[in-house]
């Protein structure tokens, strides 16, 4: 019996050891920022906990198998026993005290994410505007009054708070390493505060199943020393100028190369105030979502705009014609 029980448990740590060691290659446990620490902190708590509980419960499983196992000699065997007021309150103020204790550690840190990280409270935080469309991401650097698609550069040690919001399909900011995912939604905007300790390229993507383009809605955080940060601002801004005519055709569905451009969509579309813009932009070059289902349908599109540009115009309820919220803050907050 002995020997049954040695087995089972080594059986038991091998597979944990297993588990473990295939997590290495694992964005998420593999953090570059204080944001994801404190979030891979609180996955390999969990993970650790429950594995503890699983242990425990495949014990007691073995040692009630052997104990009350079929034998001959049934002189202990008490059929007739009901209720045990001990047991009852052990089994339910231990599985009340598990929650308490995965509950406490997590919402601390939701709440705590939802600010810039507290390493670098005292510098302020670069803001970037982070627009998703069918299957493309848009970034761009209002002070800096530069745009790019699928890539983003940030500086090392400095907190970086995305402004979240999409022109068409919802979607889902995420870059493993460096953070948790935040929906990003038309109508209303969402902040996400990030933050890359050590230089280097961090994959991120779309993480919301939004149509047949979702597999390739990808982009890359590309993290930098100050200098070289400062350096490619002012390359930058000698790019090419983004034009309405220009962002305007990028939103139809489709994917696009990684591109730089001076200047702001910003100025002319604002997808918060707004979200019915990307409609009359499909218009101006002639697109219409087709039915995936009817293969005899066909996509015609144009290669000018056939519409003038649209002025700037309010197509959300909740704002005013003047564009300020009418009921509260244009920010809401979810979990990570």
């Amino acid at each position: 019996m002995a020997k049954r029980f040695k087995l089972l448990l080594l059986t038991g740590i091998l597979s944990i050891a297993a588990l473990v060691s295939g997590c290495s290659n694992i964005a998420v446990l593999d953090p570059k920022g204080p944001v994801a620490k404190t979030q891979s902190g609180l996955i390999m708590y969990s993970i650790i906990f429950m594995l503890v509980i699983v242990v425990v419960i495949m014990i007691l499983l073995a040692v009630m198998l052997v104990k009350y196992r079929e034998r001959t000699n049934l002189s202990n065997y008490e059929p007739n026993m009901h209720g045990s007021l001990k047991l009852e309150v052990i089994w339910t103020v231990i599985p009340v005290l598990i929650v308490i204790a995965l509950t406490v550690p997590t919402v601390k840190a939701i709440y705590s994410l939802e600010k810039a990280p507290s390493v670098t409270k005292d510098q302020k935080p670069l803001v970037i505007h982070a627009t998703s469309a069918d299957w493309k991401w848009f970034f761009s650097y209002e002070d800096s009054d530069i745009e790019t698609v699928n890539y983003v550069n940030i500086p090392v040690n400095r907190p970086v708070e995305f402004k979240l919001v999409a022109a068409d399909t919802m979607t889902s900011f995420w870059v493993p390493q460096l953070g948790g995912q935040k929906y990003a939604m038309t109508g209303m905007q969402m902040d996400l505060f990030l933050q890359a300790d050590h230089e280097g390229t961090y994959k991120g993507r779309n993480a919301n199943f939004n149509g047949r383009g979702f597999e390739g809605q990808k982009f890359d955080v590309v993290a930098q020393s100050d200098a070289d940060f400062n350096a490619w601002i002012k390359k930058s801004q000698k790019a090419p100028k983004l034009t309405q005519d220009k962002y305007d055709k990028m939103l139809i569905p489709g994917h696009e190369e990684v591109q730089t451009f001076s200047g702001t969509h910003l100025g002319f579309a604002n997808h918060v105030t707004d979200p019915e813009y990307v409609f009359y932009a499909w218009k101006r070059y002639n697109y219409i979502p087709l039915n995936p289902h009817n293969p005899n349908q066909k996509q015609e599109l144009s290669d000018k705009p056939l519409l003038p540009a649209r002025s700037k115009t309010i197509t959300n309820a909740r704002y005013t014609e003047d564009g300020k919220m009418k009921h509260g803050p244009t920010t809401a907050k979810t979990s990570h």
